[in-house]
C-alpha cells in the first residue's frame, strides 16, 4: 500500500499540492491524470524522493524497488542492448562476481541466485523489449550516441521496463513513441506484475491498462475506480450533484440574506435575523467543478476548391539523391480525412512534407490545385516559438497588414483572448504553445491541415476539444498521431507507410491494431502485407464519405438539441436567473417546449445511430 497523507508541496511560492491524500493498494494500476500544470509530475517526483514535501508524508511498502525514468537520456558508446541489460543491477553484479569468485560455496550461491532471477534469459527479454519499442536487430547493436534524443528516451524506457521494479512510475511514456510502439507498450503494461502509476493523456491506455484513476485538481487528489471512461461518467455525476447542491445553497443563501436585510432593524425579529446572519457566516460555499474557458480550438473554414486538391502519380520523394518513398499514387479531395500509419523512420513525415509542398517529387508527377493553402503543424514549430514574445506579437508578425480585430479574432479562436494574448510564450504551458502554433498555421484558412503529432503536449480534455474542432473543420485533414483514439474519431482513410512506399490500408483501425500485435492476422500477400479485404457492393469510397457526412450532420443536430434541452431545464429549475428568450415563458410553456425538443432529440439520436451503422458497413 502506498499512502499519501496530507501532502503539501510548494514550488516558487506557489502551492502545487495542498493537503492531498490518497491510498494506492499493492499491485494497483493507477492512471494519474489532471489538466496541464495541475502538478502531476510534481507528485511523481515527490513519490520518488526528488522533491521534499513541505508538509505531510508518503509511505511506501518496505523493501519495494521503485522504478522511474531518469531525466537524462543514456548516452555513450554502449549499445541499446548493453544499456538495457545493465539496468538489472543485481544480475550485472552477480555475473561480474561469478567471473572472479574462487570460493566454491559462494560461487554456488551466486549461480543459484542467477537462476532464481532468470539471468540467463535476460538477453532474450532485453531484445524483445527493445524490439517492441521499435529497435530492430541492427539498431540494438549501434552506439547510443548515434541516436536522436527521442530514440535515447526509448532506450531509457526499455531499461526501466527490463528492470521490472515492484512499483513502476511512468510519466507520459508514449510521448517519444509512434503508434506501433504505443500499442506494444500497452500490451506489455497489461501483463506487468507489480504496482503501476502512469501519467498519461492516452485515453485508450487509460481505459485498457489501469483499474484506478487518481485525479489531481486544485492541489487535491480524488480516487475513482475503473478506467478513464468510468472516471468521466463518475465526474459527470459528481458535477451534476455539485451543481444541484450549489444551486440549492445559492437559493438558501439568497433567502437568508433577504430575511436579514428585511428584519434586522425590527425589534421583534432582530434575534431571528441575527441567528440567520450567523448561519450565513458559517455556510461554506460549494464550488462548482472548474472548467478552463481557454480550452479552445476553432479552425477557420476554407473557401471551396474543386477536387482533387493533390494527386500523386508514381511519385518518389526523399532527400538529396536518396529517395525515401517510391511508387506513390494518392489522391486527396477537399473533404478527405487521412491518417498515416507506420513505424517512425518509415517515411511518414517525409510524405507529409511532400504533401505540404516542403519537398518536391524526385520522380513521377505531383499535381496541386493552384489556389491550395496548406497549414502544416510539427513539434518543431512549438519548440521554435520565441519565448520572449507574446501570442499577439507572434500573430501580428504572420498577419502583417491585417486589422487588429482580425488578429485578435484568430487568437480568440484558440483561447488567446484578454491577458492570455499578451502573456509571454515562456510562461505558457506546453498545451498552450501547441494551441498557439495551430493558431499561427491556420491564419489564412487553409484548405488542408497536415498535423504531425499534434497531441504531444495536450491533456485528455484538450485532445477531445481538438477532435471536435477537426470534425467541425470543412477542409481536408492529414494526421500523423500515436493517439489512436484521435485517429479513430478523425480519419476515414488509413495510409500505411512501409517498405519504401505508401498505400491505402484496406482494413479498419482495429484491423491494424491486430496486425501490429500479431492478432487475428489475415493471410499475407506475397509482399508481406496483410491481404486486402473483399468489399461488397456499395462499399466504395464515395458511399463512405456520404455516410460519414450523415453521421456528422446527425451529431451536430443532437448537440444542438441537447443544448436546447439543457437551457429549458435551467429555465425550469432556476426561474430567478436570466434565460434570454426563454425568460418570458410560463412553466407550462416550458414543459411543452421540453416535450417537443425531447421528441426531436429522440428522432435525431435514431438518425445518428442509423447513419453510424451505415458508415460502419461502408467502411467494411
Amino acid at each position: 500500500m502506498i499512502t499519501i497523507k496530507n501532502l503539501t508541496v510548494r514550488l516558487g511560492g506557489n502551492t502545487i499540492l495542498a493537503d492531498a491524500s490518497a491510498g494506492i493498494p499493492t499491485n494497483a494500476r493507477v492512471g494519474l491524470i489532471g489538466r496541464n500544470g495541475a502538478g502531476k509530475s510534481t507528485l511523481m517526483k515527490a513519490l520518488i524522493g526528488q522533491i521534499e514535501p513541505d508538509d505531510g508524508s508518503i509511505e511506501m511498502p518496505r523493501r519495494s524497488r521503485l522504478g522511474y525514468i531518469a531525466q537524462e537520456a543514456p548516452s555513450g558508446s554502449r549499445t541499446p542492448f548493453e544499456a538495457v541489460l545493465e539496468a538489472d543491477v543485481e544480475r550485472t553484479a552477480l555475473l561480474a562476481e561469478a567471473e572472479i569468485c574462487e570460493d566454491p560455496d559462494r560461487l554456488g550461491d551466486v549461480h543459484e541466485r542467477l537462476m532464481a532471477i532468470d539471468a540467463y534469459t535476460a538477453p532474450a527479454r532485453a531484445a524483445r523489449i527493445l524490439g517492441g519499442l521499435g529497435f530492430d536487430e541492427a539498431m540494438q547493436a549501434q552506439p547510443l550516441d548515434s541516436f536522436s534524443g527521442g530514440w535515447k528516451m526509448r532506450v531509457a524506457l526499455a531499461a526501466l521496463l527490463f528492470s521490472a521494479p515492484d512499483i513502476l512510475l511512468l510519466d507520459e511514456p508514449s510521448n517519444h513513441l509512434d503508434l506501433e510502439a504505443t500499442l506494444w507498450l500497452e500490451s506489455f503494461l497489461k501483463a506487468y506484475d507489480g504496482t503501476l502509476i502512469v501519467i498519461s493523456h492516452e485515453r485508450d491506455l487509460l481505459n485498457n491498462v489501469v483499474d484506478t484513476i487518481l485525479h489531481l485538481q486544485g492541489g487535491k487528489l480524488t480516487v475513482y475506480s475503473g478506467g478513464y471512461d468510468a472516471f468521466e461518467r463518475q465526474r459527470a455525476e459528481r458535477a451534476a450533484q455539485l451543481a444541484a447542491a450549489k444551486a440549492s445553497q445559492d437559493a438558501q443563501r439568497a433567502r437568508l440574506q433577504d430575511y436579514v436585510a428585511r428584519n434586522s432593524a425590527r425589534a421583534s425579529t432582530a434575534k431571528q435575523a441575527q441567528s440567520r446572519a450567523k448561519m450565513l457566516a458559517k455556510m461554506q460555499p460549494i464550488a462548482a467543478l472548474m472548467e478552463d474557458p481557454s480550452l479552445s480550438f476553432d479552425f477557420p473554414n476554407p473557401d471551396e476548391l474543386r477536387p482533387p486538391l493533390i494527386t500523386l502519380d508514381h511519385a518518389a520523394v526523399g532527400y538529396g539523391d536518396t529517395p525515401v518513398l517510391r511508387r506513390l499514387n494518392l489522391r486527396i479531395d477537399p473533404d478527405d480525412r487521412l491518417a498515416l500509419l507506420g513505424r517512425n523512420g518509415n517515411g511518414k513525415t517525409t510524405l507529409a512534407r511532400l504533401l505540404a509542398s516542403q519537398l518536391s517529387p524526385m520522380e513521377g508527377k505531383m499535381q496541386v490545385s493552384g489556389k491550395l493553402k496548406v497549414g502544416y503543424f510539427t513539434q518543431y514549430q512549438v519548440e521554435e516559438l520565441a519565448s520572449d514574445a507574446t501570442p499577439l506579437e507572434h500573430m501580428n508578425r504572420v498577419m502583417e497588414g491585417r486589422t487588429p480585430a482580425a488578429v485578435r479574432a484568430q487568437l480568440g479562436r484558440f483561447g488567446f483572448s484578454g491577458h492570455r494574448a499578451t502573456t509571454e510564450v515562456a510562461k505558457l504551458s506546453g498545451g498552450e504553445r501547441a494551441r498557439l502554433a495551430l493558431a499561427l498555421i491556420t491564419r489564412d484558412a487553409p484548405h488542408m491541415l497536415v498535423l504531425d503529432e499534434p497531441t504531444n503536449h495536450l491533456d485528455v480534455d484538450a485532445r477531445e476539444a481538438l477532435v471536435q474542432a477537426l470534425n467541425d473543420y470543412e477542409g481536408a485533414v492529414l494526421l500523423i498521431s500515436h493517439d489512436r483514439h484521435m485517429v479513430e474519431l478523425v480519419a476515414d482513410r488509413l495510409i500505411l507507410v512501409d517498405n519504401g512506399t505508401a498505400a491505402e490500408y484496406p482494413g479498419s483501425m482495429e484491423d491494424y491494431i491486430d496486425f501490429v500485435l500479431g492478432r487475428n492476422q489475415p493471410k499475407a500477400d506475397p509482399d508481406g502485407r496483410p491481404a486486402k479485404k473483399v468489399k461488397g457492393k456499395g462499399r466504395d469510397r464515395e458511399a463512405a464519405k456520404r455516410a460519414r457526412a450523415a453521421v456528422l450532420e446527425a451529431e451536430k443536430t443532437v448537440a444542438r438539441l441537447q443544448q436546447q434541452a439543457s437551457a429549458i431545464d435551467r429555465a425550469m429549475w432556476e426561474p430567478q436567473a436570466d434565460h434570454g428568450e426563454l425568460a418570458p415563458l410560463t412553466m407550462g410553456e416550458l414543459a411543452r417546449r421540453k416535450a417537443t425538443v425531447s421528441k426531436e432529440l429522440e428522432d435525431a439520436e435514431a438518425r445518428w445511430l442509423e447513419a453510424s451503422e451505415q458508415l460502419e458497413r461502408e467502411a467494411g
